[in-house]
C-alpha cells in the first residue's frame, strides 16, 4: 500500500529586491552538494501547521525571520524507501533586505541570487517550477487581488 502524506514544506526565501536564497547541502546529508531551497518536515506529533513549519524551518536552517509568508502550491514526490507519496506545501517567505544568513548543519553554503541565477542553480526541476509560480503570483511584491487567499503571515 502507498500512503499519501502532507509531511514537508518547501520555503523560497526572497529579499524585496528579488534576490532568492539558495542553499547547498552539506556532506553527510541527503543529496550532498545539491542546491535547493529551505526544505523540512512538518512536526505532525505536535500537530504543527504547514505555515508554522515553514517559519520554524526558515529560522532553523538560515537564522532568518520571515516578514511575509505566502502559500503558493503543493508539490508531490515519491519516497520509494517508505512507499509513500509526500506532498510538499510550498511557501514564499519575504525577509528584510539586509538580513544575515546563519546556516544550520544541513547546508554548507548559501548564496543570494537573481531569479534567473536561482533557476539555473536548483538541482530539482520542481524547484524551478515553484519559483516560476512565485514570480508569476508575486512579481508586484504582493499577491494583488489574491492577497487575501495567498498571504498567510
Amino acid at each position: 500500500m502507498t500512503d499519501v502524506t502532507v509531511g514537508v514544506v518547501d520555503v523560497y526565501i526572497i529579499r524585496p529586491s528579488w534576490q532568492v536564497l539558495v542553499l547547498q547541502r552539506a556532506s553527510g546529508t541527503r543529496c550532498p552538494g545539491s542546491w535547493e531551497t529551505v526544505h523540512g518536515h512538518i512536526e505532525r506529533e505536535r500537530d504543527e501547521l504547514p505555515e508554522a513549519a515553514a517559519v520554524r524551518e526558515v529560522r532553523e536552517e538560515t537564522g532568518l525571520t520571515v516578514e511575509r509568508l505566502y502559500n503558493v502550491t503543493v508539490q508531490p514526490f515519491y519516497l520509494h524507501r517508505y512507499r509513500a507519496v509526500q506532498l510538499a506545501v510550498v511557501f514564499a517567505a519575504f525577509v528584510a533586505e539586509d538580513t544575515r544568513v546563519v546556516l544550520g548543519p544541513e547546508h554548507q553554503q548559501a548564496e543570494w541570487l537573481t531569479v534567473d541565477e536561482a533557476l539555473a542553480r536548483y538541482t530539482w526541476p520542481r524547484s524551478r517550477a515553484a519559483l516560476n509560480d512565485i514570480v508569476d503570483l508575486l512579481a508586484s511584491g504582493d499577491a494583488g487581488v489574491a492577497e487575501d487567499v495567498l498571504r498567510v503571515l
